[in-house]
Formats: structure tokens, sequence, C-alpha cells
């Protein structure tokens, strides 16, 4: 008793006291966790895992799951330049001229004081002025940029060395009409020869948006093309000019200078988004005019001979998404994003036009059939191509619309567009009077974004966003018809990316406006390249250059005249032409 007792004692109070109070912070479930962990080791060591054995039990080195701290970053504290306080000049001469100002000194500072309002007043009505679109006759000093000098009289004399002649020539649709097929093939092998060892032999950033569209000049003697961007800029560039003398580019590598020359006018306003040019189309009757349309609702016609720009038509806040003209030059086609076609006699008042409702979806593309000039042809969202017999159109009689527009046509002090709308439309269409208006229509898989008539006015090639572009041929005998074409299917399918996104335009086949070839056309490539078709749907050549091209050339043209020239423009505003190498 005395030696339990005396075994009891020998153990330090302190340490005691510890461990008690260590077992009583001791919860439940750590309890139960260390009897599992105990029968867990003992089951390891029961099967010899030795090293499972090893890895149980509360370690006090465990690896934490949590992410290592990071330093904190010090924020570099900011020094701010104390300025003084803006005071109110006029509360400030209120408060002084109690104390010294002289009433003829009120009188002098209260006159200033309403001219820097009106000033005031003038800036920002002028601010706001330039950000809306502007509908009068404008110049070439006024159309200028203003933040970068041009010199515009060299542009006056590059287009007085072009004459002004008519340029729109139309092909004959019998022409390269082969019943033996080693005949086009001999016809595409020619075009091969002449048009796969093109070279980049001249570019420059026309523009500084992205191209929404091109046009060539059929100048022979040089090459003159015609860029629209986004903001509302045409850029004109002379590619192959010589360089001013001025030109201080002897820092920069001869592979990286601009080549020839440029101008730029901002034809539309606001310089933003929404004005961006839709289209471009040369006046087939005049070298020197060429007309633009623009989201912002307006056609512009501007004119190198008067050096002047004015507005021929303008919408009612419906955005014109394309153009065309007929060879005679007197007549317009305007497609809306709002489904309509409008027709316009340029020899008469704008307020004359006369608008049909021809889809429930954007029309995003109108072509005028170049030898049969009452043959349209429509491509929209809706997915659906279709031609349309201009002459049953504009032979719709006025009576058919509602009162009121019928006593606004009468006067024509006070007449605005005809709108004929769908409902309109297609009762007319499916009346005897208006029998053959509709002549046939095609569906794609997915929206029709782009399709032309081919200079012969026989041939159509389409762009969509199902990856496809497909080709028509359509019988001469068929036009001179009254009934619906009996079957509108395409002879052939190429296959063709044409999945853009956001920031590059929409891909659109063009034909070779040069009706002395075989019909072929250009498309741009999402690989950086410029294809060539056939009219057979054949693959002529690819032209690339990895060291000179390095972005989609989602827009392109050929020359009216010469087969060995092509142009194309990216999403930068940066143009290439396509030519053969300078021996």
């Amino acid at each position: 008793m005395t030696s339990d007792f005396c075994c009891f004692q020998a153990l330090p109070l302190p340490s005691r006291r510890f461990a008690s109070s260590k077992m009583a912070s001791k919860s439940q479930y750590e309890l139960e966790r260390e009897a599992n962990i105990a029968k867990n080791r003992a089951l390891f060591e029961n099967l010899g895992l030795k090293q499972a054995v090893q890895s149980l039990g509360v370690s006090k080195s465990a690896k934490s799951s949590a992410k290592p701290v990071q330093p904190k970053r010090v924020k570099r504290e900011r020094v701010e330049e104390v300025l003084p306080r803006r005071q109110s000049r006029r509360l400030l001469s209120k408060l002084n001229s109690d104390v010294e100002e002289t009433s003829e000194e009120r009188k002098l500072r209260e006159e200033e004081e309403a001219k820097e309002e009106e000033r005031r007043a003038e800036a920002q009505e002028k601010a706001r002025m330039a950000k809306r679109p502007r509908h009068d006759t404008l110049n070439f000093k006024t159309l200028a940029e203003t933040d970068q000098p041009q010199e515009l009289s060299s542009l006056s004399i590059t287009m007085e060395t072009i004459p002004q002649t008519a340029h729109r020539r139309v092909g004959d649709p019998e022409a390269f009409v082969f019943k033996d097929d080693k005949k086009d093939e001999r016809a595409v092998q020619e075009i091969r020869e002449k048009v796969q060892n093109l070279k980049v032999v001249s570019r420059a950033k026309v523009v500084t948006e992205r191209i929404y569209c091109v046009v060539y000049h059929p100048e022979v003697s040089k090459d003159i093309i015609f860029f629209g961007d986004k903001h509302g800029t045409l850029g004109i560039w002379d590619a192959r000019a010589p360089p001013d003398e001025e030109d201080d580019d002897g820092d920069i590598a001869p592979e990286n200078r601009e080549g020839g020359k440029y101008w730029r006018l901002q034809l539309h306003w606001p310089a933003t988004s929404k004005s961006s040019i839709s289209s471009i189309k040369l006046d087939p009757i005049d070298t020197h005019n060429l007309y633009t349309s623009s989201y912002d609702c307006t056609i512009r016609s501007l004119s190198f001979v008067s050096g002047t720009s004015k507005e021929i038509y303008a919408t009612d806040g419906v955005l014109i998404s394309c153009i065309d003209l007929p060879p005679n030059g007197h007549e317009m086609w305007v497609s809306d994003v709002a489904g309509g076609a409008t027709h316009l006699d340029l020899r008469e008042d704008k307020s004359k036009a006369r608008r049909y409702e021809l889809s429930d979806q954007k029309i995003g593309c109108i072509s005028v059939n170049p030898s049969r000039p009452n043959f349209l042809l429509t491509a929209s969202n809706s997915r659906f191509l279709k031609v349309w017999d201009a002459r049953k159109l504009n032979g719709m009689p006025v009576n058919l619309l509602d009162q009121a527009a019928q006593e606004s046509s009468a006067d024509d002090s006070t007449r605005s567009t005809l709108e004929f709308d769908a409902e309109i439309v297609n009762k007319y269409l499916d009346s005897k009077d208006g029998k053959g208006g509709f002549r046939g229509e095609w569906k794609h898989d997915k929206s029709a974004s782009s399709a032309y008539w081919d200079p012969r006015g026989r041939q159509i090639i389409s762009t969509s966003y199902d990856d496809t572009l497909r080709l028509w041929d359509i019988d001469s005998k068929l036009f001179g018809t009254k009934t619906a074409f009996p079957q509108l299917k395409p002879f052939s399918h190429v296959n063709h990316n044409c999945q853009t996104g956001r920031w590059v335009t929409i891909l659109r086949a063009q034909w070779s406006p040069n009706p002395d070839v075989y019909p072929h056309f250009t498309v741009g490539n999402m690989r950086h390249s410029l294809d060539i078709y056939s009219g057979k749907g054949d693959l002529i050549t690819q032209l690339s250059d990895p060291t000179m091209v390095s972005a989609v050339q989602a827009v392109t043209c050929s020359h009216p005249n010469i087969v060995e020239r092509a142009a194309s423009g990216n999403a930068s505003g940066r143009c290439v032409l396509w030519a053969p190498e300078s021996p």
C-alpha cells in the first residue's frame, strides 16, 4: 500500500494535469478515428503490407492540400499631383465684384461669358453634326481625312489620265458552251497557264478598317482598285504607281514597304461601324463615276470629274446590303436587310422609287442579269436563291396599295418610296397579270450569303454558310418563256469553308467580269489563299505567299479586261495585288 502510494506520488503533478486535459480535449470522432487506424494497422501487418502501415496514423509532417501562400503584392503607392481646385469663374468674379469690380468691368465680363457660352454651344453642335449622316453634296476637300493630310491633286491627275468611257461589256450567252469536254479542259488550261504563277507584286494598307467590298477599274494601263471599309471610308489604290521622291522609306526593308499610292475619302458618316460601305459599283457608262451603298442607309454617287459626292437615295432607317446596275446604267436595284428589293430610275427623282418585299429575312445580295437585264437574282438569310422577272414587278399597279399610298403617289412633290409588302407581291404574282414574275428558287442548307450572274447572263455562282459553292447553268431558251424554270437545280457543288466568324468579312465568290475568256471566279480561302475556279467548278489555282500574306483574303475581285490580274483585301485594311512578276 505504501509502495503504490509512493509510486503514485512520484508522478509529477503538472504532467498529470496536462495528460488529463489532453484526453478531455479529444472528441468522440477523433477517438473513433484512432481506433480505426489501429484496427487497419493490425490488418495490414497481418497481410505483410508494411508500407501501408507506415502511411497510417496521424503524421505531423503530412502534406497539406491547400495551395501555397502566395507572396503579397505590394501595391505601389500612387503619387498624385496636387492640383489647384477648380473654381467657378462666374462665382469667383461675382465675389470679387462686390469688392473691386466696377459696373463697366462687370458689363465686359458678362459679355465675355456670353461669347464663351456661345462658342461652347457651337462646338457641341459641330460635334453632334459630325456624328450624323450627311445628306448634302460634298467636295473632295471635305471628304478627305482631316487627321492625315493628302495630296488630292495627285488623285485628280491620276484620274485625268484615264479615259471617261463606258466599261461594262456583256458576253454572248452561247459563248463557251461546248459539247465536247476536251474543249472545256483546253479552255481551263489556258486560264491556268495565265494565272497559276501570279505573285504579290504590291501591297498596302489602303484603308484602316476591315474591308467589306472591292471593285477593279477597267483601265488597262493602270491597276486602280477601289476598296470600301467598315467605317465608311473609300480607299483608292493606284497599286503600281511609282513612289514619290520625298517618301523616306530607307529604313524599311523593300518587302515591307507599301506599294503604289492610295487616297482615302470619308464618303459616309459617322466614321463608325454604322456607316460600313456594303457595296461598290462603277457606273457602267462612265468610268469616272462610282456608286457606294452604306449601313448609314444611303447610296452616294462619287464623280471624279466634278470632284463631288452626292446622295442619290436614302431609306428610312433600313440598312442597305447590296446594289447592282444593268449595262445601260440608267437603273439600279437595291437590296436591304428587311427583305426588300428597291428599283430606282436614276433619271428620275429619288422619291419615285418602288420597293418590293421579296423575303421575310435579309436579302444580302442582288444581281442583275447583264445580257437579260429584266431578270434579277436574290440571295437571302432565308436560305433561298430566287430568280425574278423585273418587268412583272415594275408592272405592279399602284391601285393595289392602300388609299393613303395612292394619294401620296399622285402628288410628285410629296411622293415617297412606294411600298409593296409581301402580301401584295405574292397575291399579284399568283394572279394572271403577274404570271411569270417569279421564275424559280433553290433552298440552301444554311443562309445564302451571295449569288451572282456571270458576264454572259447564263450561269450563277452562290456562296452559303453550309460550306458549299454551287453552280447553275440555265438554258437560254428558258428565259424566253413566261413560266417558271422547270428545275432550278445546281449542276456542281464545291466544298469550301465559309465559316468566317465575327471578325472576317463574309466570303463571296465573284465572277471575272471579262466576257472574252472562259467563265471563272475568285473566292477567298480561310487558309490565307485566293482561290480561282472555272465555271465548271474545277479548281484552277490557289494563290498564296506566307511571307507576304498572313491573313484571310476575304474580299476578292478580278480585272475586267486582263486575265492576269486579281486583287484582295483582309480585315485589317491591307490590300494585295496579284500579277505576273515584272521582267
